[in-house]
């Protein structure tokens, strides 16, 4: 067990509030109100109601997650979102803490881009100059632009992805960030990288790649479930005596 001060500081100076970017990216307390000690924790890529049954069995201290449960101001959310508000308020009924880290985690020493570096296996993994939330590196060895499509899927554990093969022939490093991050695509072409991952890319971002001549991975935003097994480990870093319990994985869109 751990005061809840205490565990939330020592998280706080790795992926500072001030780390988040601007656009309503409210990370930090969600709903509830802060217990005096943690002991048991819960996981989530989501909080959404199909986690509630199971959340009620494990009766956790803490509901963390990556994705903020209320994206954007409360107030606006819980006025405009019925779905959201009614699961806020059963939330609030059950004694429920949810709190969250998003961009924060995403930029932040050994968060999220960082560990979809480490998954990938590259080597010379820093921020890009241009974008301090993206993560670069080097493969283990050049490949084709379709070869790294499979590498990136198998390592990323996901089933599909968009590939515009449209810049060097060989891929030797690559720049990435995890989730909906294809528009900046740009910075990784300033700091001369041979691929982009990323993913939600509509078709006006995509026709910006392609005519820019260059190679870009779109793999699902659920790439991002590696937040479970990073923050589990962060929090056992912390107190190996903790409880942890990571969400089921959440299903992707099925390839037809």
């Amino acid at each position: 067990m751990i005061k809840t001060n205490s565990l939330l500081a020592k998280l706080a100076k790795r992926f500072p509030k001030k780390y988040a970017m601007e656009y309503h990216d409210h990370v930090g307390l969600m709903v509830g109100k802060l217990p005096q000690q943690v002991q048991k924790i819960y996981l989530a890529l989501d909080f959404e109601s199909m986690l509630l049954d199971e959340v009620q069995a494990f009766k956790p201290d803490l509901i963390i997650t990556h994705h903020p449960f209320l994206f954007g101001t409360r107030s606006y959310i819980r006025k405009n979102d019925p779905l959201k508000e009614a699961l806020a308020r059963d939330l609030e009924r059950l004694g429920l803490v949810v709190y969250s880290f998003h961009t924060n985690f995403d930029r932040g020493d050994g968060g999220m881009n960082d560990a979809l570096a480490e998954a990938l296996e590259l080597t010379e993994i820093r921020p890009l100059h241009s974008d301090p939330m993206a993560r670069g590196g080097r493969l283990p060895h050049p490949m084709a632009p379709e070869e790294v499509a499979r590498y990136a899927k198998k390592q990323l554990k996901t089933s599909f992805g968009l590939l515009l093969p449209y810049g060097r022939p060989f891929v030797e490093t690559i720049a990435i960030i995890g989730g909906g991050g294809a528009k900046y695509f740009t910075n990784a072409i300033e700091d001369n990288y041979d691929m982009f991952i990323s993913g939600d890319a509509p078709h006006h971002v995509r026709r910006r790649i392609i005519n820019a001549r260059y190679n870009y991975l779109d793999l699902p935003h659920e790439i991002e479930s590696l937040f479970l097994e990073q923050m589990e480990k962060i929090l056992l870093s912390i107190d190996g005596s903790l409880e942890i319990k990571k969400a089921p994985h959440q299903v992707e869109a099925q390839v037809i």
